[in-house]
């Protein structure tokens, strides 16, 4: 069984690293330093997955998934938060993890990039596999791993610095200097995160002068500077007006032509308008999960009808 030791809670850390700038001036060193070296992951000492039942609802067939979840188990001290969830995520589609609060969506999402590392006290049994190979591998960086699966959280944090400084920042960490690809990036970025007409003209500004949904798509260009393959979205747009989300949700079309996307949401209309695939979490289990159309219109288990028609939740 693996188990973490002491660390900030992921939700101080930033989308594009464990390392982000301080409020305070000054700037935090730029690797994390449980996650240094691949000798320096969390210690592990696997257990047999426990079993989420043999349940026809939650298996999907999805061939060449880019993640695979098997049997994958998750403690909070004492406490069981995730329950033998087994699925796979396809390649350059918008998977939505659906469920009342608690359910285990956002600790099942922060295990992609193995933020919950980061948290006192959390011990894991199962496996999920990135492209073919265990996360959980001893050899893995996890600076590489996060920089390959990024991460954009409910509130929207961009650093105290510029526009350009907060596209820019994962790139310097990774050893781009050149200002002329700096350059490039940051408005490769920008664009991509269709918020570049936006800011173009001020991008010396400092991001905490943007409004809160372009906060939210300054984050998702400060996540795609790094070209991660998987993108990662707790609940991106719960904090934004009507018009933000709506942006937000037509920038996620765009974004899975390249990326692969995992969103979790509470708002079941947003699951429905932009997933490919959805999965429905209860008490840390994975009820159902298949293509969002089917789901929506077609449930096969009562509980899951009972969620999406309002009767709980």
């Amino acid at each position: 069984m693996r188990t973490t030791s002491p660390k900030t809670p992921p939700s101080e850390i930033s989308s594009d690293e464990a390392a982000a700038p301080r409020l305070g001036g000054s700037e935090a060193p730029p690797v994390d330093d449980a996650a240094a070296s691949p000798a320096a992951a969390s210690p592990s000492q696997r257990t047999e997955p426990q079993d989420g039942g043999d349940d026809s609802a939650a298996r999907q067939m999805i061939p060449d998934p880019i993640l695979h979840v098997e049997g994958l188990s998750l403690w909070y001290g004492a406490a069981q938060a995730l329950t033998g969830i087994s699925l796979t995520i396809p390649e350059k589609k918008i998977t939505a993890f659906i469920g009342p609060s608690g359910c285990g969506k956002s600790t099942l999402l922060r295990c992609f990039n193995r933020l919950n590392d980061l948290v006192d006290g959390v011990r894991l049994a199962g496996d999920i596999r990135f492209e073919g190979s265990s996360i959980f591998d001893p050899r893995i960086d996890i600076n590489g791993l996060r920089k390959r699966i990024g991460m954009v959280f409910q509130k929207s944090n961009p650093f105290p610095k510029s526009i350009y400084e907060n596209v820019a920042y994962g790139c310097r960490i990774h050893g781009v200097r050149r200002k002329r690809d700096l350059d490039e990036i940051v408005e490769r970025s920008l664009r991509a995160a269709a918020l570049w007409e936006e800011a173009k003209d001020r991008l010396d500004a400092s991001a905490l002068s943007l409004s809160g949904g372009q906060q939210q798509r300054l984050c998702i260009a400060r996540a795609i500077a790094v070209e991660p393959e998987v993108v990662l979205l707790d609940e991106p747009c719960s904090a934004l007006d009507p018009i933000a989300t709506a942006k937000i949700e037509e920038l996620m079309f765009d974004l899975k032509n390249r990326y692969t996307l995992v969103i979790v949401t509470h708002n079941m209309q947003q699951a429905s308008r932009v997933s490919d695939y959805t999965a429905f979490l209860y008490l840390g289990r994975l009820i159902e999960y298949g293509v969002t159309d089917s789901l929506f219109v077609n449930p096969k288990k009562k509980q899951t009808e009972d969620y999406i028609t309002g009767r709980f939740g």
